[in-house]
């Protein structure tokens, strides 16, 4: 099953993971000295609407639910970044597209989502300030059908085959998985073809001393002391790798960390089902398993937002309620 699915998917992602390459390879140090987030917006809108213009072609019924509108890009102010946005989707679509034709592509991500039908989830670029660094981001795409996650492809331009041997610009590896068929990863350079698909696993680990932990490099996503303390009360003592984006699911996917923690920036905020879509599904397909903080699933039936959970763990199954008590500990839950 969902074979046509699985190839559109895969296909969209490498291909736009070349729109991300080039935004990002005009990235230089002085736009970040001048904090310019326009690449990243760039990057953001043109693969939305690429995408979401192959969707429209491959499976013209099938709703998109996106993290962007177009809006942003209408109007004079903005004339700059969408004429450079509009650009690079005729570029990767070897065509003169009409700008309104690209405008309307990334409006096709307003979908609602919810509990019935099919539908496609969207992060175009997952990492925003990995991404400006030159470091990890993640392009995520996932399939929901009545509530459940069935297909999901991560394309992780930037990911090495270890993290301990650092970012490599001819990197990249592009993660997938279907429900019930395990979960796959195969190398995506940049200057050659995708590799063959192979094979992962979580770790099978059920050491706590041994174990690698992954979190945000960005102290604003999550608390780093709370991280530890939790760390801690689950006698998980090596020194986590620290990443952006999705590309923390493909760590434990491919089982180099052994648990993804996120805990939610305030109390009132509520985690994006694209944000955790495809990730989620590959961390389970490869063996893992995933839920909130305190241990329950996630509810992708519930529109745009997880509103019926909070945080997210994500583990090698082994260590998996380890965490969530030492979490309910720590947290007060």
């Amino acid at each position: 099953m969902f074979d046509k699915e699985r190839e559109f998917a895969i296909t969209s992602v490498r291909n736009a993971a070349q729109i991300c390459r080039r935004v990002q390879a005009e990235i230089s140090p002085e736009s970040l000295d001048k904090k310019d987030r326009s690449p990243v917006t760039v990057a953001d809108f043109a693969v939305q609407a690429f995408i979401s213009g192959l969707l429209a072609e491959a499976f013209p019924e099938d709703p998109l639910v996106g993290e962007e509108g177009a809006d942003p890009l209408r109007g004079d102010e903005a004339a700059p970044i969408r004429a450079k946005v509009v650009q690079q989707v005729r570029a990767a679509c070897e065509d003169d597209i009409p700008e309104e034709t690209v405008l309307s592509w990334i409006d096709r991500g307003q979908a609602p989502g919810g509990p019935q039908g099919r539908f496609w989830v969207l992060d175009p670029i997952d990492g925003t300030k990995g991404f400006l660094r030159k470091e990890q981001y993640a392009i995520a795409l996932a399939l929901i059908e009545d509530g459940q996650v069935q297909l999901g492809v991560l394309g992780c331009p930037n990911l090495p085959e270890s993290m301990d041997a650092g970012t490599d610009a001819d990197s990249g590896y592009v993660f997938v998985a279907v429900h019930g068929q395990g979960a796959e990863a195969a190398a995506m350079p940049a200057s050659a073809p995708l590799g063959e698909f192979g094979k992962i696993s979580v770790s099978p680990s059920d050491d706590p001393a041994s174990a690698r932990r992954c979190e945000s490099v960005e102290s604003g996503h999550a608390s780093h002391d709370e991280m530890a303390q939790i760390a801690e009360k689950a006698q998980m003592t090596a020194e986590p790798v620290r990443l952006d984006s999705q590309a923390k699911y493909a760590t434990v996917a491919r089982g180099e960390s052994v648990a993804y923690l996120r805990l939610s920036p305030d109390a009132s905020y509520t985690e994006k089902i694209w944000d955790h879509a495809a990730g989620a599904i590959i961390v389970t397909e490869a063996g893992g398993v995933v839920t909130d903080l305190r241990g329950k699933p996630l509810d992708f039936a519930q529109g745009r937002k997880l509103t019926e959970n909070q945080g997210i763990i994500a583990t090698n199954a082994a260590l998996h309620q380890r965490v969530v008590d030492a979490t309910a500990a720590v947290l007060g839950f």
